[in-house]
């Protein structure tokens, strides 16, 4: 077994490097050039089903068939000395089990030819997976706005009209009152029905699109208004390339979950952090196919509020789910429709410390988006 560097746990107070790998839930492997394990900790003997004395020296073809995705990957890492991630992996194996994983593979560092290889099994598929239907749910507002827009909106505006002319038949304080009662609640429906138009499927007109002017404008409306008691940092990458996509479209995306976070964080020494960064090698597996797109644009958007409450967190980007007295519940359900179309991710992890969301975007390249192929 590879010999890792080891600390002395009492007198410094850190740890065992061994014990830290071991105490990991997910596989860790370090494997050499020629593809032989040197190094595993607990979780991965767990994953083949054999013990180390058993993995240690072997030939990882003997575990997963010439051809697995597993090696190309690794290969990928040797040959470029850098950082890979794939999610949604299925992998053989060469007792016939078939498992999905997100692959996440890099080099050791400089001065070693290890690559370390982590297995998720089923964690960011799961992820991936609640992202369609995100957008299945969202879209299926869609249907239920048309059928609004038919056979209650027009209804409605009938009844707006006959309560105007009814206001100036009556003499009643109380009367027109209810008269204008009438017309208010008659004009919050008709503007629920087109906030709920805005899930329509009309093709997205996409161009190169700056993620930092994005963020920018998203920062000066909220400090001029919801978010004026926030203070806000940034943390951009300067180098990182334009967004493919739609920027009013992408701007509403940012605008609702900066405004949800204003809303959350507190009335003093609330704080917001906007961050982007360029990961290499996160790839995304669109449905129907083999197909997989590059996101290597990532946003993040993070407050120090209390977090978001376990119960809405599960269902946090469906439809009329919120937790606002006076909220509609559209605002997550068309964010997620909105990055879905866009052929992105969002996602987010909340705790009592605060949440972050995260938005992982595809690049422009040539007018589409970058590193469409096959894996």
């Amino acid at each position: 077994m590879l010999s890792l560097p080891k600390t002395d746990t009492t007198a410094t107070g850190h740890f065992d490097s061994e014990m830290l790998l071991g105490a990991l839930p997910f596989a860790v492997l370090a494997v050499d050039p020629g593809m032989h394990i040197r190094f595993l900790n607990t979780a991965a003997e767990q994953f083949f089903g054999l013990g180390a004395s058993g993995l240690t020296g072997r030939h990882l073809e003997e575990l997963v068939p010439p051809h697995s995705p597993l090696l190309s990957l690794i290969s990928q890492v040797q040959h470029g000395r850098t950082s890979v991630a794939e999610y949604d992996v299925s992998l053989s194996f060469s007792e016939g089990k078939t498992r999905n994983l997100a692959i996440t593979a890099a080099p050791l560092g400089e001065a070693s030819d290890l690559t370390v290889v982590s297995l998720h099994e089923q964690t960011i598929a799961r992820r991936i997976n609640s992202q369609i239907a995100h957008r299945n749910a969202a879209r299926s507002v869609t249907g239920l706005a048309a059928i609004l827009a038919h056979e209650v909106k027009n209804p409605l505006s009938g009844i707006r009209g006959a309560a105007q002319l009814l206001e100036t038949s009556v003499s009643e304080e109380d009367d027109i009152g209810l008269t204008r009662l009438i017309c208010q609640e008659t004009d919050r429906i008709c503007d629920l029905v087109d906030r709920m138009g805005l899930f329509s499927d009309d093709g997205i007109d996409r161009s190169a699109v700056n993620i930092h002017k994005a963020l920018e404008r998203v920062r000066r409306v909220a400090e001029a208004g919801f978010g004026s008691h926030v203070t806000f940092l940034e943390e951009y990458d300067p180098s990182l390339p334009p967004v493919h996509g739609n920027a009013d479209q992408l701007i509403q995306v940012l605008l609702n979950i900066v405004k949800n976070a204003c809303e959350a964080v507190p009335a003093t020494n609330g704080r917001i952090v906007l961050r982007t960064a360029y990961q290499h090698g996160v790839r995304l597996a669109l449905p129907g196919g083999a197909t997989r797109v590059q996101l290597p644009l990532l946003v993040t958007i993070t407050d120090n509020g209390p977090g978001i409450l376990p119960d809405l967190a599960a269902n946090l980007f469906d439809p009329f789910v919120t937790s606002k007295p006076d909220g509609s519940g559209l605002g997550m359900a068309l964010a997620a429709k909105v990055v879905g179309d866009h052929g992105g991710i969002i996602e987010f992890d909340s705790s009592s410390e605060g949440t972050e969301f995260r938005l992982r975007l595809p690049m422009f390249q040539d007018g589409k988006p970058s590193g469409v192929g096959r894996s």
